[in-house]
């Protein structure tokens, strides 16, 4: 049996998760409308679903994975759990109020509290010991304190420009720190294994590359000190010479820094390559 995968519709996880998909080597769908892709080389089907509405799927096992965020599948109160963190869709919940009417989350008792996560912000208001009414909005969450129809909100903030713009202040602690994640209800799904092992292969070609460097021998250990690599460098003996090439995966956002702490050391012939697939 294929192994049912549900995947955002829209939104911000749908482009970089159906992205990462078809850099794993599956079928992706040409036309927006389709809402079915079956991959039958892969055995695999693809389900595009609203965001909101995967982690219910995948919780009541009419689907067996699901891509998602962090908050939508903790404010679903869905039975699926989460099994592996992927690297997009990243976001931070925060409570926002009127300038001055709130400093710390005590000050919400008694308070009305808007937001589109009401089961994720409710648990999080209940385990804290305060006691707030939690109003659900389906968006657009920064008028109601202005329309009257909370006293403050809880809601994504990237740079709170948008609540500033409203005569919000963010106020207390993270709610919490979301990201895109891999959902399912059973974790020993047949299928699974090897899908989530391609993910993460998708997710080591975007984090780390493939540096060549070559570097008189007596100064290996120094230089592995700098590139220790994912699991440890591979050296090999250059002919004729007292030199040796390295080769050594290093994390694509230090790639420069450190091709100069190397270059200073006495490595030449530096050179980068990007990965376009793992398995690690």
């Amino acid at each position: 049996m294929a192994l049912r995968v549900a995947v955002p519709n829209k939104g911000t996880l749908s482009e970089t998760a159906v992205q990462m998909l078809r850099e794993a080597g599956y079928a992706t769908r040409r036309d927006p409308k389709e809402l079915i892709v079956a991959d039958a080389r892969n055995d695999v089907e693809f389900f595009y679903l609203r965001p909101r509405d995967i982690a219910t799927y995948v919780g009541s096992g009419a689907l067996d994975v699901g891509v998602t965020g962090r908050d939508l599948l903790l404010d679903s109160g869905s039975r699926a759990s989460e099994v592996a963190e992927l690297d997009f869709g990243a976001s931070t919940f925060r409570f926002a109020g009127p300038v001055g009417r709130f400093r710390e989350l005590g000050d919400l008792q008694g308070s009305r509290v808007a937001t589109s996560y009401d089961g994720l912000v409710g648990d999080y208001l209940r385990r804290q010991g305060v006691d707030a009414e939690v109003v659900r909005l389906d968006g657009a969450v920064e008028s109601a304190v202005r329309l009257g129809v909370a006293d403050a909100v809880a809601d994504v903030v990237e740079t709170g420009g948008t609540l500033k713009a409203q005569g919000l202040e963010i106020f207390g602690p993270v709610i919490l720190e979301s990201v895109g994640v891999l959902i399912a209800r059973d974790p020993a799904a047949p299928g699974l294994a090897t899908f989530r092992r391609r993910l993460d292969g998708v997710m080591v070609a975007h984090q780390w590359v493939l540096m060549d460097y070559d570097l008189p021998a007596a100064l290996v250990e120094r230089a592995a000190a700098v590139t220790p690599g994912f699991e440890s460098p591979t050296l090999s003996p250059l002919r004729g010479s007292d030199w040796v090439a390295v080769r050594v995966m290093v994390r694509r956002t230090e790639t420069n820094e450190l091709m100069d702490r190397l270059y200073e050391l006495g490595a030449r012939a530096i050179l980068v390559t990007s990965i376009h697939a793992a398995r690690i």
